[in-house]
């Protein structure tokens, strides 16, 4: 699926890395980077980015696995990330405000584990050698990072749907395709079982 790419002046520079990039392995990221886009692909890029060597779930979130503990519960343990992490939103309000009701705030917690620091409110001015240069209400600010990673949204494709309907094919869109402004696997899956209910 094609990649929403923001104008911000210097968005060709070379410190900028799309996500589909870093995590298909192609690009590397260094050990401090700055996410543009905080929905559900920021979050997921900042975990990935953030996920450290040794420890385990157990121990991060204070779970016994020996049952030995008093209600099979232990001190948390964060494990420390191997890279200093911004998460950044343009619009204001809680980051990940979108993600699922039941897991959003065990996304939120493990990337304050890990000590991303998030941001909302930003306006993003520039992309440089010296990093992001963000503005926020406390004014301006040069984040000093190695990449900067670009998670701000996805188009929809859907040529095929047309191709089939211009030659008189019943055809219908769904899911990413239908709308990818913000991906949800939830409603993908929803529309697809409501579609074929309908058939």
């Amino acid at each position: 699926m094609p990649q929403t790419i923001p104008e911000i002046p210097g968005i060709d520079h070379p410190k900028v890395i799309t996500y589909p990039d870093l995590l298909s392995g192609e690009r590397k990221a260094g050990d401090s980077v700055a996410i543009i886009g905080a929905g559900g692909i920021g979050f997921d890029v900042a975990a990935f980015l953030t996920h450290g060597a040794g420890g385990d779930y157990f121990e991060e979130w204070g779970i016994d696995r020996t049952l030995v503990a008093r209600g099979g519960l232990l001190p948390q343990r964060p494990v420390p990330s191997p890279r200093r992490v911004y998460l950044l939103q343009r619009k204001a309000g809680k980051l990940g405000a979108g993600l699922g009701r039941t897991t959003g705030w065990i996304h939120r917690t493990a990337l304050k584990h890990r000590a991303v620091v998030m941001r909302d409110g930003v306006t993003y001015q520039r992309i440089d050698d010296a990093g992001l240069h963000i503005s926020t209400e406390a004014g301006p600010e040069a984040l000093n990072v190695d990449n900067v990673i670009v998670c701000a949204g996805q188009e929809s494709v859907n040529a095929l749907a047309s191709e089939l309907g211009a030659q008189g094919m019943a055809t219908h869109v769904i899911g990413g395709a239908l709308l990818a402004a913000e991906l949800d696997a939830e409603r993908a899956i929803r529309e697809g079982v409501m579609l074929a209910a309908r058939l």
